[in-house]
C-alpha cells in the first residue's frame, strides 16, 4: 500500500536534502592541513582582494580559492600568508600577491586542454593555481633550491600535472613545445625570443617587462594564427629580475 509521508517525515527529509546540497557546494573548511585557521582568510581574499578589483572567471577563483597559499610562504610570514602583498621565499625571491596571480591566471584563458609553461617556479603557487585549470603545467627555476623545495611541495600536494625543473628560463623548455601559454613570473628586460618561438598559433604569453627593480608594464603577448605577434600592456607591476645567461 501506498504511504503518504505526513509534515513532519516531510520537513526532515527536505531539510536532509538541503544539507547534502550545502556541504557538497561548499569548499571544505579543512581542504589541506591546518586550513581551518585560514579558510575564512582566502575566502575573503578572492572575494575581497580578487573579485572587487575585477578578476572574475569562475575557474580562476575556484584555483584560488582552492589553493592554500599558506602552504607556499615560510613559517615566520604564515600570519600574513593571504595579506594582497608579495611575500619573501628566500633567495632574494618572492611569491606573487594574490590579484596578481589571479590576473596573470585569467589574462591566459586557460582551458582544460591547455599546455603551459612556467617561467620562474619561485615558491610553486603560481603553478599550483594553474594546475588546477590546466591539463598540465611545465614550470622551470634557475635557484636549484627553490627547484628543489617547491617540486617536493608541489608533488606532496599531489599536483601530479605540474613538472618541475631547474634550469635558464630565459631559453623556455624547448622539449615541450608549443604551448598554449606561458606566463612569466619574473621581469625580463625585452620578451625573449625563444619564448615567443615556443608559443602555439592562437597561444598567449604575460610577461613583466622593464628594468630589474624598477616599476614594470605587464604585457599580453599574442601569436596569431598567421604567426603574427601582437603585444599589449596590462598596468604597471614590480616584479624581481629574470636571471641567468642572458
Amino acid at each position: 500500500m501506498l504511504m503518504i509521508p505526513g509534515k513532519e517525515a516531510f520537513s526532515l527529509a527536505l531539510f536532509g536534502v538541503i544539507l547534502l546540497f550545502l556541504s557538497a557546494s561548499s569548499p571544505s573548511p579543512a581542504a589541506c592541513p591546518g586550513d581551518r585557521d585560514f579558510h575564512l582568510k582566502r575566502r575573503a581574499m578572492v572575494e575581497e582582494q580578487i573579485k572587487r578589483r575585477g578578476v572574475s572567471d569562475r575557474e580562476v577563483l575556484a584555483a584560488m580559492l582552492s589553493v592554500c597559499r599558506h602552504q607556499f610562504v615560510p613559517a615566520r610570514y604564515l600570519s600574513s600568508a593571504y595579506d594582497d602583498s608579495p611575500l619573501p621565499i628566500g633567495h632574494g625571491q618572492t611569491i606573487s600577491q594574490p590579484f596578481i596571480v589571479a590576473y596573470m591566471t585569467e589574462i591566459l584563458k586557460l582551458s582544460p586542454d591547455s599546455k603551459v609553461l612556467e617561467i620562474g617556479t619561485g615558491s610553486g603557487y603560481q603553478a599550483a593555481v594553474a594546475a588546477k585549470i590546466a591539463k598540465t603545467v611545465y614550470s622551470i627555476e634557475i635557484i636549484p633550491e627553490l627547484a628543489a623545495s617547491s617540486g617536493s611541495l608541489l608533488k606532496r600536494l599531489g599536483l601530479t600535472n605540474v613538472k618541475t625543473t631547474t634550469g635558464d628560463g630565459y631559453f623556455g623548455w624547448s622539449q615541450h613545445a608549443p604551448y598554449d601559454a606561458i606566463i612569466v613570473t619574473a621581469a625580463a628586460g625585452h620578451i625573449p625570443p625563444s619564448l615567443i618561438a615556443q608559443l602555439k598559433p592562437g597561444g598567449r604569453m604575460v610577461i613583466p617587462v622593464g628594468g630589474a627593480f624598477q616599476v614594470q608594464n605587464l604585457v599580453l603577448v599574442e601569436k596569431q594564427k598567421d604567426l603574427t605577434i601582437t603585444t599589449r600592456s596590462l598596468m604597471p607591476v614590480r616584479f624581481v629580475p629574470l636571471t641567468g645567461r642572458h
